[in-house]
């Protein structure tokens, strides 16, 4: 088994990144990301769960969730495999946190013919407002750690969206922020990786198969992850909860993601043969042969990568359909 924890198990993403301990590791990170554009100097981690009042918003909770000193608001999230409508999903997390800087208390004076003045207001506040200044926004970036590649963005590691406009690229409002970061893009090698920016993320990549953290990670920033992340250092709970986590995280990557990939390659086949055969039988038979035979051959490839990987017989076998016979041959 991996020396450190994989960031990409939802455990092992928050027990890198979201505990106490995990702050001045989660800046370095951010100020990194943010470089040239902001400097976070302290944060705190707050309610990762948006209580809503809408039935219809309840269960919304982000991986993390944090307010600088400076007053900016970051939602981190790490998702480990493809899902449909992701994008809407990350504008939705960030225009869910802007909305809720405005669902505040607020008091309109309005001036009586009389001379008086009435209170106007839902409920009670301290200091009255005017009406523009409960759309004041604080900055809200999100921050979405992808291991998979998303078709409808550009194919690069990093994509940064504003609101701009169109025309010129003209920033119009800073206060909106979404970085994507599609890690499969990201094929560096360490000796390629010049600046603490790069060998933080090459760390999170690759760390999961290492043994020891490399010689040429020698700022300080490692030591700590390096702390942070040995699994030899878990709590007994959190050392169960993460050999769970690992054999989903397996079971998901291998048999699930892959499985996009493998039936398109069985179409194709399947066009190809149709089309030299210049049938619209040859298309269909094709097709559905080409589907069986990668299917056969990726389950027993599976079973392969995940017994290598020392996953139990029983997830195999529920991951993959094959007998507990077959796994033992394999």
């Amino acid at each position: 088994m991996a020396h450190f924890v994989n960031p990409f198990t939802d455990i092992g993403f928050k027990i890198i990144f979201g505990q106490p301990a995990s702050k001045e590791l989660l800046i370095t990170l951010l100020n990194e990301l943010l470089a040239g554009e902001h400097h976070i100097e302290d944060l705190t981690f707050i309610d990762k769960e948006d209580n809503s009042d809408n039935v219809n918003d309840r269960g919304i909770i982000f991986d993390l969730y944090c307010l600088t000193s400076g007053g900016e608001y970051i939602i981190v999230e790490m998702q480990n495999r493809w899902h449909s409508n992701f994008l809407d999903r990350t504008l939705y997390y960030v225009c869910r946190a802007i909305s809720r800087l405005i669902e505040r208390p607020i008091t309109d004076e309005v001036e009586l013919p009389s001379g008086g003045k009435d209170s106007v207001s839902d409920t009670v506040s301290e200091a009255p407002l005017r009406y523009g200044d409960r759309y004041k926004l604080s900055t809200v970036y999100g921050i979405f750690l992808m291991n998979f590649k998303e078709g409808k963005l550009e194919p690069k590691f990093r994509t940064d969206t504003v609101v701009a406009d169109r025309e010129n690229g003209r920033t119009v409002n800073p206060h909106f922020r979404q970085i994507y970061l599609q890690f499969p893009y990201f094929t560096k090698q360490l000796e390629e990786c010049e600046t603490l920016y790069d060998k933080l993320i090459y760390a999170l990549k690759n760390m999961n198969e290492w043994n020891r953290m490399p010689d040429a990670l020698k700022e300080q920033v490692f030591k700590h992850l390096e702390r942070l992340a040995a699994v030899a250092n878990l709590s007994e709970a959190n050392r169960v909860a993460y050999d769970k986590a690992v054999d989903r995280f397996y079971v998901s990557r291998i048999y699930e993601e892959d499985m996009q990939d493998r039936v398109e390659n069985a179409m194709r086949e399947g066009r190809e043969k149709g089309m030299r055969e210049g049938r619209e039988e040859g298309i269909k038979e094709g097709r559905e042969e080409g589907i069986k035979e990668g299917m056969a051959k990726s389950k027993l490839e599976d079973a392969q990568n995940l017994k290598r990987l020392g996953v139990s017989t029983d997830i195999i076998a529920k991951a993959t359909g094959l007998s507990p016979k077959e796994i033992a041959k394999l």
